[in-house]
């Protein structure tokens, strides 16, 4: 056999194998990710309402109807299904029964998962209806100037609250009051912490990215110069089914665009004397990530971090760590993530939004980098 043969057939068993990889690879991600949306679906119900959370619905049934999915039923396990109206608002599946349901009853709502387990929750309807004692604490930044090229807010309520409703009662507004048309990246997994108190929202990232399709046809969401609020409605549910004690809304204005990595040497550190508990003190000279504050940030001596308490302030401007037992004299680390975010994304060394025909801003390829200061 000819040297060029061997060579072709060889190439083509590679090709061959190499194919029969990726499919394999690309069946795997798929069954994971399959499983682990499975893991995430609920069935809740506010005020009535059943929504099915974590199923990504299309707005068009299937060929059975939205009932042959999703059914809600009172009474025994041969009672009939009730009767309502099925909708798909902002992706999540929701039933609305076509009559009230009497306080005391209990109903099952069932929903069939297309190629997986069903999963079943049972609600009693009764009691006298919940109080509102649930508000908006905090929207983080707290400044009332943001860059124009705001990356996200943290909402944080007092109580945990339901899912599936965020993007019907969340709005930004211009000072005429008009909505800006699609600022937020409306996901249907909305961001949520562990106990459902704080949701992250995120501006369009597309919208922010210079030279990306969103930018180059709709602009970013926030303009230079111009004054916006934050509009949080009254009427959002929190987990026991009561709407907010009051309307939330935080007025800002729009400054100058941030696309400048953060730069950890640049920050002022205020050591305090040995043989007390008194905080260490950062100051950033900008606002930071509130959320990354809490975790991204830590104070050692040798290779053992220290315990200690830590807050954030004057805007997430400054940072204080208090420790649990009093300073010794000696060398310290300050240890920064260089995952750590400012309010544009930018991180450690690394902007979010890069010019392509600017130089290129070395990346910190590290984990995290370690800035030294003396205890005296």
């Amino acid at each position: 056999m000819r040297l060029p043969d061997l060579l072709f057939r060889d190439l083509k068993k590679r090709l061959a194998s190499r194919i029969a990889q990726l499919t394999f690879a690309i069946v795997l991600l798929a069954t994971l990710a399959h499983a682990q949306n499975n893991s995430n679906i609920s069935i809740q119900m506010v005020q009535g309402v059943f929504r099915v959370v974590g199923f990504s619905a299309s707005s068009a049934p299937p060929a059975s109807g939205w009932s042959s999915v999703f059914a809600v039923y009172a009474g025994g396990n041969d009672a009939p299904a009730l009767l309502g109206s099925y909708a798909v608002e902002n992706g999540v599946l929701v039933f609305r029964s076509q009559f009230p349901l009497s306080r005391g009853v209990r109903v099952r709502a069932v929903f069939h998962q297309p190629q997986g387990r069903s999963i079943e929750a049972s609600f009693e309807v009764g009691g006298a209806p919940a109080i509102s004692s649930t508000r908006v604490e905090h929207v983080y930044p707290s400044a009332d100037v943001l860059p124009a090229n705001e990356l996200k807010f943290y909402v944080v309520f007092s109580a945990p609250m339901a899912r599936g409703e965020a993007w019907h009662h969340i709005h930004l507004l211009e000072s005429n009051g008009s909505e800006v048309h699609s600022p937020f990246l409306e996901i249907n997994q909305e961001l949520w912490n562990r106990d459902n108190t704080r949701l992250t929202v995120l501006f369009d990232p597309g919208r922010i990215k210079r030279g990306v399709l969103p930018n180059l046809q709709l602009g970013m969401a926030l303009q230079e110069g111009k004054r916006y609020t934050l509009a949080i409605d009254r009427e959002w549910a929190d987990a026991r089914g009561a709407r907010l004690v009051q309307a939330y809304r935080k007025i800002f204005r729009a400054g100058p665009a941030d696309r400048t990595p953060i730069d950890p040497d640049k920050w002022r550190l205020i050591a305090p004397k040995a043989g007390t508990t008194d905080a260490l003190i950062l100051d950033f000279q900008k606002p930071l990530d509130f959320a990354l504050l809490q975790r991204m940030l830590t104070i050692g001596s040798s290779s053992k971090s220290m315990p200690g308490t830590i807050s954030v302030g004057r805007d997430e401007m400054e940072w204080r760590f208090a420790p649990v037992a009093p300073w010794k004299s000696g060398s310290y680390q300050l240890v920064v993530n260089t995952e750590l975010e400012d309010l544009a994304g930018n991180k450690v060394g690394e902007a979010f939004d890069v010019d392509t025909f600017q130089p290129v801003t070395k990346h910190i390829a590290t984990a995290t980098i370690s800035r030294p200061f003396q205890i005296r």
